[in-house]
């Protein structure tokens, strides 16, 4: 039985409307080769290539979850050198290609505004999202599932209190930031599917991808506290962050059978960044080049060249496995 808390993509998208100082707040943490597109957010993109950012964001947030556990993967079947290519794509999609999308689309923004858009995004899910999960695999006889959506409505419940006593802490200096969580580990190992229905497995998936975008979004917000001297509030924002990459991302892995042998997974890596880099990818920096968002079609162009690269890196490794 996994135990697990959980945080959407949702939790993000409120911050939107305070583009420009977000920017401005995210160029404090960010490198100075990125201070160009951090810049152009704050010339506020217009909304269809701020859509089009969130679709990167959550497509290389989940990328970086996924590779982490192909890497781990790879090391137990004793493939040294295929981990460390998974471990060094992860850490590119989230340090590099995320980080700018996050800087375009003004996502990160002061340490009151990021616990807001957090606590937002917990009420959500600890009240609507996983509840509506879990009714509906039950419905579908999928308990396994529905057990896990059930436990992660209420974990949520407890990251909302704790990114509630942290903003009152922040904004009227009563009490203090709370502890951070500690992740239950859960070790993914290959297998199929645990789920049977296809709504399982589409919710399934979308909660995939929440963790790992919420996991990228902590980490940017820890930063930022880190940045401004709050040291409290980036062990909260992390630790919560190592909760939703190690426990829950990698619970619902489990059920969902995302880990298949190395080789396979070389194959669905392959694939997914050839798909980013001939149609995903371009198809963003045409929609931004007509609105007149310069700077992010620089950046849809710039992430259909490095998913090309990444693309023909798996290609090489996928070919010295047979």
């Amino acid at each position: 039985m996994f135990r697990h808390s959980i945080r959407t993509l949702v939790i993000g998208l409120c911050t939107l409307t305070a583009a420009s100082q977000a920017a401005t707040a995210l160029a404090l943490e960010t490198p100075p080769d990125q201070h160009r597109a951090t810049h152009a957010a704050s010339r506020n993109p217009r909304s269809q290539t701020v859509s089009d950012l969130t679709t990167a964001m959550k497509d290389e947030a989940f990328a970086h979850a996924r590779y982490t556990l192909f890497g781990a993967a790879a090391d137990r079947e004793g493939r040294p050198a295929d981990g460390r290519l998974f471990r060094s794509m992860a850490q590119a999609e989230l340090s590099e290609r995320l980080r700018q999308a996050a800087a375009l689309a003004g996502m990160v923004g002061t340490n009151a505004a990021n616990l807001r858009q957090a606590i937002s995004g917990e009420s959500y899910e600890h009240q609507i999202m996983y509840r509506g999960f879990a009714d509906q695999a039950r419905q579908d006889g999928d308990t396994e599932a529905a057990g896990l959506f059930a436990e992660i409505a209420a974990d949520e419940g407890r990251h909302h209190d704790a990114y509630r006593t942290a903003l009152t802490a922040l904004t009227t200096g009563r009490g203090t930031v709370p502890a951070p969580p500690k992740a239950d580990v859960v070790s993914v190992r290959a297998g199929l599917p645990k789920v049977r229905a296809a709504r399982t497995r589409a919710n399934l998936d979308a909660a995939l991808h929440s963790e790992a975008l919420a996991h990228a979004k902590y980490m940017l917000f820890a930063a930022r506290a880190r940045q401004t001297g709050n040291a409290a509030l980036a062990r909260l924002f992390e630790g919560t962050a190592e909760v939703e990459l190690r426990e829950h991302f990698a619970g619902e892995a489990v059920l969902a059978g995302l880990v298949g042998t190395t080789k396979a997974n070389l194959l669905k890596a392959m694939t997914e960044e050839r798909g980013e880099a001939t149609a995903r990818y371009p198809g963003f920096a045409t929609r931004a080049t007509a609105a007149g968002d310069t700077a992010a079609a620089r950046y849809f162009r710039d992430a259909a060249a490095d998913a090309a690269r990444r693309a023909a890196a798996f290609r090489q490794a996928l070919d010295r496995t047979r």
